[in-house]
């Protein structure tokens, strides 16, 4: 992409939005980002682009926003593990629709959809899967279901005039993280957490100055209707990680453990009495969290990195360097 050139960004408000919003700014990239609300407008201004007034239910707000853009990043979706599902279809697949439907009317040239490995979530581990992997029969949770719906359609819209990108990023980690590491803290200092299964097994990882490096690569080599995984490399096992990230945190992690059983079994169950009684919030455990974070979830990049010139950007102990020193900045 040249200096010239404009983007357009969806989800700017949120962690990975942000990131991305700063990379392509630092790069003389003029951006414009998808605001719907006032905090919103305010935090993508605050990552240096111009907020663009609407959200994605509003094709012609998408389609105004994205007027004079050559690569529309498209990163919003319904970003939790647990809620209606007319919420999941409307937002995360019906608002990816209207992101194709609004570039394609604007003339944008390439549209990169920041997907996930969750898509592939099945209840079975995922062990070195790469984007031969197909999607599994019955996902599982409503979040991988409809991120896996909406990354079908970005794929069936390539064409010769829109040319469409997935980027599959694994665990997304780092500074300004406001939802994955305050979780993992929260849940910690509650003394709600146990490693179920024991947390021996491995996980690939990918921290979110990578992920928005990957995806930039993509916008300027990606192939037309590929997928590229994204991860920091060489898989971890999965406590060790976690136990380095929330040390960064000030927070030892208990040592308390669970039989993976007892987690599947807590998850089902407490999704079923939220479901029946209709309870408000969200179940302690979902099956998707158990899943993602208590199976092994290891991913190639070696797609990303033949095609596209992928390498991180950023280390895993520079990124948890990054963080520990962040905490002590701050007091």
């Amino acid at each position: 992409m040249s200096q010239a050139e404009r983007a357009f960004v969806t989800g700017g408000s949120g962690f990975l939005g942000r990131a991305l919003i700063a990379t392509l700014r630092e790069r003389g990239v003029a951006v414009r980002a998808l605001a719907r609300s006032s905090a919103a407008a305010e935090a993508v201004r605050a990552a240096g682009a111009e907020p663009a007034p609407g959200d994605l239910d509003d094709e012609k707000a998408l389609r105004r926003g994205m007027e004079g853009a050559a690569v529309v990043y498209h990163a919003a979706a319904k970003v939790e593990l647990w809620g209606r599902r007319e919420d999941f279809l409307r937002i995360t697949v019906g608002g990816t629709e209207r992101v194709i439907a609004a570039a394609c009317a604007a003339g944008v040239r390439r549209l990169v959809h920041v997907s996930t490995e969750a898509v592939l979530a099945g209840g079975k581990p995922l062990a070195g899967v790469d984007e031969h992997t197909p999607f599994p029969e019955r996902p599982v949770g409503l979040y991988p279901l409809s991120k896996g719906l909406a990354e079908q359609r970005v794929l069936a819209a390539n064409g010769p005039e829109l040319t469409t990108v997935v980027v599959r990023p694994r665990f997304i980690w780092g500074r300004g993280d406001t939802v994955l590491l305050p979780g993992l803290v929260a849940a910690m200092r509650s003394g709600a957490w146990f490693w179920f299964g024991g947390g021996r097994h491995r996980t690939s990882t990918c921290h979110v100055q990578n992920v928005c490096a990957g995806t930039l690569l993509a916008a300027e080599k990606g192939q037309g209707g590929e997928r590229y995984f994204l991860t920091d490399g060489e898989p971890l096992e999965f406590r060790d990680f976690v136990t380095r990230l929330v040390r960064t945190q000030g927070v030892e992690p208990p040592a308390r453990e669970a039989p993976l059983w007892l987690g599947d079994l807590l998850a089902a169950g407490g999704e079923l009495a939220f479901r029946r009684l209709g309870l408000a919030g969200q179940p302690p455990l979902t099956r998707t969290a158990m899943n993602l974070f208590f199976r092994e979830v290891t991913v190639s990049d070696a797609k990303a990195r033949s095609e596209l010139g992928y390498r991180p950007v950023v280390s895993v102990e520079q990124g948890l360097a990054e963080l520990a020193e962040e905490r002590r900045a701050a007091g």
